[in-house]
């Protein structure tokens, strides 16, 4: 369900994008508009999920998780209660930065940061010993190209 968003909202979702950090006298400044009316603008896209959290970006690299793996699972189980047990496995670790359910031949993907291959072993080897998994292949990140967490407006 898609919210309707005039000119002014997006202009104010764009700077929260770029600095969320910023003040509102800031934001306000950038997209033409007053303090208030971009108080309320953002508290109603609050309102509606629009805005789902305000959060900070951390460098992975800086904090020693140098390693990214794309990990595609197959699977042979597709009961409700081996997704269920999965999909707690997989909230259930701070290392997997995304999980998405496919349509074709490989059933998830996940995106994974830690600090080195054994630490990558180490995960892997958890996840398998809590849910049957038919096939595993992970894919290292050589070098990440482009990384954003802005949708276009």
């Amino acid at each position: 369900m898609s919210v309707r968003l005039d000119e002014l909202d997006r202009k104010i979702l764009a700077e929260l994008q770029r600095d969320g950090a910023q003040s509102l006298d800031e934001i306000a400044t950038q997209v033409g508009s007053s303090k208030t009316p971009v108080w309320n603008r953002i508290r109603k896209m609050k309102e509606s999920g629009v805005i789902r959290q305000q959060t900070v970006l951390l460098d992975a690299e800086a904090l020693g998780l140098e390693a990214c793996f794309f990990v595609l699972i197959r699977t042979s189980e597709h009961e409700k209660h081996w997704q269920d047990a999965f999909l707690r496995a997989l909230h259930e670790r701070p290392e997997v930065m995304e999980a998405h359910r496919l349509a074709g031949d490989i059933d998830y993907i996940l995106k994974v940061r830690v600090p080195n291959a054994r630490a990558y072993d180490v995960f892997y080897q958890a996840l398998i010993s809590e849910v049957k998994i038919h096939n595993v292949t992970a894919l290292l990140s050589m070098e990440e190209i482009k990384h954003t967490t802005m949708l276009p407006l």
